[in-house]
């Protein structure tokens, strides 16, 4: 994978729970974490005394973060009713020249911002809540 433009990292959500997604507006940076626990079987036995790991065990996880500027009431209102109803819903993430993930995602944190002489911010941060589903780029 080349170098990519940041801008071509969308985070989208699904307005209405029926698959059409929209991008979150006015977000400026985004990231994804891929994250795996792992489940320790080291005994007495495991040779050398290295650390063994149980593959396929563990609990796996993703997590996104964002942050920008109002720019769409639609998705603004959209985030303040998944985070202050606990909803979990449909969320894709776009990576250039890697591919989409996709899956239910809950808004853990929700923060606003805003200076004198500046615009209004706001960061939100989303985990996984479910399973993911990766669609390779060149497949979508």
């Amino acid at each position: 994978m080349g170098a990519q433009n940041g801008k071509d990292l969308l985070v989208k959500v699904d307005m209405t729970g029926d698959g059409q997604f929209e991008t979150v507006a006015g977000l400026r940076a985004t990231r994804i974490s891929f994250n795996a626990e792992t489940v320790d079987v080291t005994s007495l036995s495991s040779a050398g005394g290295w650390r063994e790991l149980l593959g396929g065990a563990g609990v796996k996880s993703a997590s996104i973060s964002g942050a920008g500027v109002f720019r769409d009431a639609g998705t603004d209102e959209r985030a303040r009713a998944i985070f202050f109803n606990g909803e979990t819903p449909e969320f894709q993430v776009i990576i250039p020249d890697f591919g989409i993930i996709e899956g239910a995602f809950q808004i853990t944190g929700l923060d606003y911002a805003g200076s004198y002489n500046g615009e209004a911010t706001f960061e939100l941060s989303l985990a996984s809540a479910g399973q993911l589903d990766f669609i390779a780029d060149g497949s979508a």
